[in-house]
């Protein structure tokens, strides 16, 4: 009797349903087996996994592969339903000389039983089955997106995914294949949300009217109104909601779905080599931004418009003035080590905190207040939290709260009493670099919670002194 384990694997990319698809696999392969005396006793199923990934990078084949080098693995040979979705491309040539190697067969039933490494016509179907799947992956591929984008330009139909801020999903009648109506599916189109709609014309017309994006954000945030993640908390779980942000803003100001008319491929997927060193680890999947010309438009208005399209075109003009730029940005590479790098987490927004470099020391502090706007006016504000490892030995990973009154001090640091009023704007550019100073930084924790350096005349009723007099020096850490 010969001791089998099953390899199989299915992806989303197939459409299939895992257990269906195990199954109809997994029967062809006893098929192969049970008449020469095999039964097999283990299984290695992978689901979800996309056939381009190589072996060692899918979770089922790792471990098959980790145990052909157990002597104790508990079977001898090992069979395949369906080459085309084992291997793809040239995987075949990477794995089998593993199987050779360990003295493991591998049995294949378009060869009607075990491959043979000395047989050149053996070599030669697989690497046919290994074309045949790359093959038809990319006909999938195009097949798809053709569909889509027929089905943008000339429907108008939305193809899926989370509704613009400004929108809502309602029901748009029976889906049109009849397969997918008969399980209930239906289509869906964009309609006005009452209660978002109005500010996204807010927006833009406060844009237009010569209103920054901060500026937008600081007065959304003041009137109270809900930004786009405290809107729809259940699909934003992993965002605070606290306010509005400038990527919240110009993300709305860039979204062409806003002028009625449907719009799909503004972002592609492209496929990268995972190391360029060792091709073998196949690629990774990375979202791009598409050119506008690549856009897919539809002809006709597809849902109601927020704003019209020549108050967009001016939006985009504007945006791309600002932005400009003859200079060529490379990209920048530090020489410092930081030895916990996208390794810290905010214990309050959790969000990843950034490194920074002071005095000699690695700093690790959270940058979303600089990225989200509170009004000016509350009594609190955003400052910047800031953990300093001074060893590789002795870390602190804290963070103080990101709002706290601008009346607080930090400890053995005398400061002026601050007053709720606005702040002038050169403390407020002074607010958002505070943690760069670490200034009222504790000699135990190494913590810096330094709050907002506001001028005395700052204050109600203080006027402004003259030029003349020189500025309050800042206090700086021991």
């Amino acid at each position: 009797m010969i001791r089998f384990a099953f390899c199989g694997r299915c992806s989303t990319e197939d459409q299939q349903d895992p257990e269906s698809s195990r199954s109809w696999q997994l029967s062809r392969a006893t098929a192969l087996v049970e008449p020469r005396g095999g039964v097999i006793v283990a299984e290695y199923f992978d689901i979800g996994q996309s056939r381009s990934l190589p072996w060692p990078r899918r979770p089922r084949a790792r471990l098959l592969l980790e145990a052909l080098a157990d002597p104790q693995r508990g079977f001898g040979a090992v069979v395949i339903g369906e080459p085309h979705r084992a291997f793809y491309g040239n995987q075949f040539g990477l794995t089998f000389p593993l199987f050779t190697h360990y003295g493991v067969t591998l049995w294949v039933p378009e060869v009607g039983g075990p491959l043979d490494p000395d047989n050149e016509a053996h070599d030669l179907v697989m690497s046919v089955f290994g074309g045949m799947s790359k093959g038809e992956r990319n006909r999938i591929k195009i097949r798809v997106r053709t569909a889509m984008a027929a089905q943008t330009k000339i429907e108008g139909r939305f193809l899926g995914g989370r509704p613009p801020y400004g929108y809502r999903l309602v029901d748009a009648g029976p889906h049109p294949n009849p397969a997918k109506a008969a399980d209930g599916k239906r289509l869906h189109r964009l309609d006005l949300d009452p209660d978002t709609a109005p500010v996204v014309a807010q927006i833009f017309t406060s844009y237009l009217a010569g209103r920054g994006i901060f500026a937008i954000a600081e007065e959304l945030t003041r009137e109270r109104i809900p930004c786009p993640s405290a809107h729809d908390p259940q699909r934003n779980r992993h965002r605070s909601g606290i306010a509005w942000s400038k990527m919240a803003i110009r993300v709305i100001l860039t979204n062409p779905r806003y002028t009625g008319r449907q719009v799909w491929n503004r972002q592609r997927k492209d496929e990268v080599l995972l190391d360029v060193n060792d091709v073998a680890m196949g690629h990774r999947t990375k979202q791009v931004w598409n050119d506008i010309e690549r856009w897919i438009w539809s002809d006709n208005l597809a849902h109601p418009a927020i704003v019209d399209t020549d108050i967009f075109e001016q939006v985009q003009a504007k945006i791309a003035t600002k932005g400009a730029s003859t200079k060529t940005v490379k990209p920048r590479r530090t020489p410092r080590p930081y030895l916990f790098r996208g390794a810290l987490i905010c214990g309050i927004c959790q969000r990843r905190m950034q490194g920074h470099w002071l005095r000699d020391a690695a700093y690790y502090r959270c940058r979303f207040p600089t990225s989200t706007r509170l009004p000016t006016s509350s009594p609190t504000r955003a400052t910047s939290t800031c953990a300093k490892t001074s060893s590789p030995n002795r870390s602190t990973t804290g963070c103080s709260p990101p709002w706290h009154p601008t009346t607080s001090k930090p400890p053995s640091t005398p400061r002026t009493p601050a007053s709720t009023a606005t702040p002038s704007r050169r403390s407020t550019n002074r607010s958002r670099r505070s943690c760069r100073n670490a200034t009222g930084r504790s000699p135990t924790t190494g913590l810096c919670s330094t709050p907002v350096r506001t001028r005395p005349w700052s204050q109600a009723g203080s006027p402004r002194p003259p030029r003349s007099e020189p500025l309050p020096k800042r206090a700086t850490a021991p």
